[in-house]
């Protein structure tokens, strides 16, 4: 049975996505120019929430509650990219410090930004859209203090980096993996307690490499 993804575990793993295999042996980038940038965001219009700044939740423990944006007008520029693909670095180094002791995704194991530095940009990006306090006070019911994001649509990483943070301290983060089928850079969720690879496709390559390594080691031994 697949276990239900949080919107903000969603964020987090397609931004760690956008690097990828190519098909073809090697790793390639799916934000690479601000017109990438701008397609990733409008296909994820959570990214730019609309807040309607007229209604506040009451405050609960973790990030807050976010509506769903439409991201149409969104159009990005040259730093904005930056600022997204710096997120996306440290998001990565953070990824593979979570599946230890298991190995990273291969795609940069080789060349990861240490942890510290990670969680300062992480913490540097969330920052950029900071919670205010808000009092509110109906009549006939006591005041009541009300917590909700200063929007700020412009800075997409400051989005992100939020939903990154509520995904990592969530039981979320127990259950991510990298899949090391051949042919994968991925992370991913496990589903269940036996799962392996991202998705069957890579199990059936797993198994076939496997079979193959097999044989090879008995033909080398005979």
């Amino acid at each position: 049975m697949r276990e239900p993804i949080s919107r903000d575990a969603r964020l987090a793993l397609d931004l760690a996505l956008t690097v990828r295999h190519d098909g073809n042996g090697g790793v390639t980038d799916d934000l690479t120019t601000p017109a990438d940038l701008t397609a990733w965001v409008r296909a994820h219009p959570e990214v730019l929430p609309d807040i309607d700044r007229d209604r506040a939740t009451p405050h609960r423990p973790g990030p807050p509650a976010r509506e769903e944006g439409d991201g149409a007008g969104f159009t990005a520029d040259a730093a904005q990219l930056t600022a997204v693909r710096e997120l996306r670095a440290a998001v990565r180094a953070l990824f593979a410090r979570a599946v230890r002791p298991g190995a990273p995704s291969p795609a940069d194991a080789a060349h990861l930004m240490p942890a510290a530095e990670a969680l300062r940009r992480l913490n540097e990006a969330a920052s950029r859209t900071p919670i205010v306090p808000v009092l509110d006070w109906p009549e006939d019911t006591a005041p009541v203090v009300l917590h909700r994001p200063v929007r700020d649509a412009s800075d997409p990483a400051a989005t992100l980096a939020r939903a990154v943070i509520a995904f990592l301290t969530s039981p979320d983060r127990d259950r991510l993996r990298a899949c090391h089928a051949p042919r994968c850079v991925r992370y991913f969720l496990k589903d269940h307690p036996r799962q392996e690879w991202c998705k069957p496709s890579c199990g059936n390559r797993a198994r076939v490499a496997r079979h193959h390594r097999r044989h090879r080691t008995a033909a080398d031994t005979a």
